[in-house]
């Protein structure tokens, strides 16, 4: 059932919606985090507060958000469960820098008026920073620091309806598929928007069962999340420029540069060797906007050779909302169109 009144603070980083529900009106146990997901999955009370969320009339088939839960022990500020229009994801990049905005403006965190303040957030997929830096009481920019984010398979054959690619498989919180978005003929411009997200859907089902989506430690993790098309813009002395779309979920379009997205692609470009010391991924969005990503050292996970990334953009308040829900309403809890 869901609840007659529903509040949220709304933010975008990069152009995508991060819709926060700071206290969900229905109970969302768990333990861990990664446990109240693995709950919620099948929890018909909170399927349904996600459902009329992301749903038209109150929202559409490419809003994104996260029910704040509690961490999962003190080290922590708060902890989140990310949420889109099919289900609950494992980790959100734009989702982190946004809640780190959100935190520190509305007095959550405490952060001086200039200088940085580390907001720790537990996510499904581990322990995550947000660290804002504020100039003036002002929030100018958001380092995200992810989880260690590895590559899972190279050079990975996907049959399509436009011909077979071949994949790089990456992990960045999430699993994705990424791949030069020429190979099909294509470009990440918007004019291309309905080629790229239909195949990228394809890509992502047709690897969603394969071995590449388990995850080695957590079976809570598996599958393949998104797939990632880029654009190579050219290297210059310390920058990497790209740009990408990740269609996630079933079909979903980051209007970001997509946080977890950008990590797994750091990994994947630091094993080719094109991220030596100092260079950073200057990383655009299908809609102008830009996160830059660094590798902040190289670490070994279960013998596998991983980096910690570092993302940085920011995110801007769009207002709040005092969502309500009618009993007689026919169409609760929404529908989707695309």
């Amino acid at each position: 059932m869901v609840p007659s009144t529903i509040t949220t603070t709304d933010y975008h980083t990069g152009g995508e919606p991060f819709r926060i529900v700071a206290e969900p009106p229905v109970p969302i146990p768990g333990g861990t985090v990664a446990e109240r997901r693995a709950l919620a999955i099948n929890d018909p009370d909170v399927q349904a507060l996600r459902a009329v969320l992301c749903s038209e009339p109150r929202g559409h088939a490419d809003m994104y958000g996260g029910f704040l839960v509690p961490p999962d022990d003190e080290g922590a500020d708060l902890g989140v469960l990310f949420w889109h229009k099919d289900g609950f994801s494992t980790a959100c990049g734009h989702g982190t820098i946004a809640l780190g905005v959100w935190a520190v403006e509305s007095g959550r965190v405490a952060a001086p008026e200039t200088g940085s303040v580390d907001v720790v957030i537990d996510v499904p997929s581990g322990r995550v920073t947000a660290r804002v830096h504020r100039k003036g009481s002002r929030v100018v920019a958001v380092d995200f620091v992810n989880v260690p984010s590895w590559v899972v398979a190279r050079d990975v054959p996907v049959p399509t309806s436009r011909g077979d690619v071949s994949v790089t498989v990456a992990y960045g919180g999430a699993t994705y598929a990424t791949l030069p978005a020429e190979q099909l003929g294509l470009t990440v411009t918007a004019d291309r928007l309905g080629d790229l997200t239909a195949l990228g859907r394809e890509i992502k089902w047709a690897l969603d069962d394969s071995p590449h989506a388990a995850h080695p430690t957590d079976p809570r993790l598996d599958g393949v999340y998104g797939t990632i098309w880029f654009d190579d813009l050219g290297d210059s002395d310390g920058q990497v420029h790209q740009r990408n779309v990740a269609v996630f979920a079933d079909g979903e379009v980051d209007r970001s540069p997509c946080g977890s997205g950008t990590c797994a692609r750091l990994a994947v470009l630091a094993a080719d060797g094109r991220l030596p010391a100092g260079t950073v991924l200057r990383h655009d969005s299908i809609v102008g906007s830009t996160f830059t990503g660094r590798v902040l050292e190289r670490v070994d996970v279960d013998g596998r050779p991983a980096v910690l990334p570092q993302v940085t953009g920011t995110a801007y308040r769009t207002g709040e909302h005092r969502f309500s829900v009618d009993p007689h309403d026919p169409l609760v809890p929404g529908f989707v169109l695309r």
